[in-house]
């Protein structure tokens, strides 16, 4: 399912036309940042997933008003009819955690996983769940995620992604991978990259874990309704990157 030249033009003018949601959202995101809202009880609906982690705060970045940017933009152009400002916070090792077939993980460079929290990963992701890895940087950050990923997954490859896979033309048809880290990393040169595991490390197979490395995707959505922050083209691409994996991980 993709969009025309028509549709892509409707979600730039419809981020700005969600501003003053978007704003009322940033300013009760700012205000939860020392907090944690309740779990929307399971219903079947789509309920965006988050993961905690212990020791560092960052696994809060951006929460929760990326999920309500996101979750209001999947509602208002696809099909799909998400718990719109409203998402969940779960760990690795939370039972609950298979009811949604989609975790989001920010910062993963400071990630250090308990044994308990590897295994319930592994499981989830060998039970068909979907992992989105955005938020980090530096080799340093990178060697943290990969050694923490190598204990979920011992055997598993990291692929670099190409244009043309099928995640990247899901929803949307993305036409380029050149997306600038958002603010001043971005305008020293720190270009996106795009990483991923598939299922028996066979690029013919889906993906288990998509992987967005010098990029911050959850920022841009975060800020989308503020254009003094970050520009719209580059905010409106990290949208149609959020919305494609989202579609992704609901139909592979």
């Amino acid at each position: 399912m993709r969009l025309g030249r028509r549709s892509v033009a409707w979600l730039a003018g419809a981020l700005v036309a969600l501003a003053p949601f978007v704003l009322l959202a940033q300013d009760f995101g700012f205000r939860s940042r020392f907090g944690q809202y309740p779990n929307v009880p399971y219903d079947g609906r789509f309920t965006f997933a988050r993961i905690r982690y212990a020791a560092y705060g960052g696994w809060r970045a951006d929460y929760p008003t990326m999920e309500e940017n996101l979750t209001t933009m999947l509602h208002e152009i696809t099909a799909l009819r998400p718990h719109v400002g409203r998402s969940n916070v779960h760990d690795f090792d939370d039972p609950e955690l298979f009811r949604f077939p989609l975790a989001y993980l920010s910062e993963p460079g400071y990630w250090f996983p308990s044994e308990t929290e590897a295994a319930g990963l592994r499981d989830y992701l060998h039970k068909g769940g979907f992992l989105i890895v955005d938020d980090f940087h530096f080799a340093n950050e990178w060697a943290v995620f990969e050694a923490a990923m190598r204990r979920v997954l011992p055997g598993a490859r990291i692929d670099r992604l190409e244009l043309s896979h099928p995640i990247f033309n899901t929803f949307f048809q993305i036409k380029s991978l050149d997306v600038p880290y958002p603010g001043w990393l971005g305008e020293q040169g720190v270009m996106g990259e795009f990483y991923g595991i598939h299922e028996d490390n066979d690029p013919a197979k889906p993906l288990m874990v998509v992987i967005n490395y010098n990029i911050d995707i959850g920022d841009y959505v975060e800020w989308s309704g503020r254009e003094d922050v970050y520009a719209l083209v580059p905010t409106n691409e990290a949208y149609k990157f959020a919305i494609n994996y989202v579609m992704y991980a609901l139909t592979h």
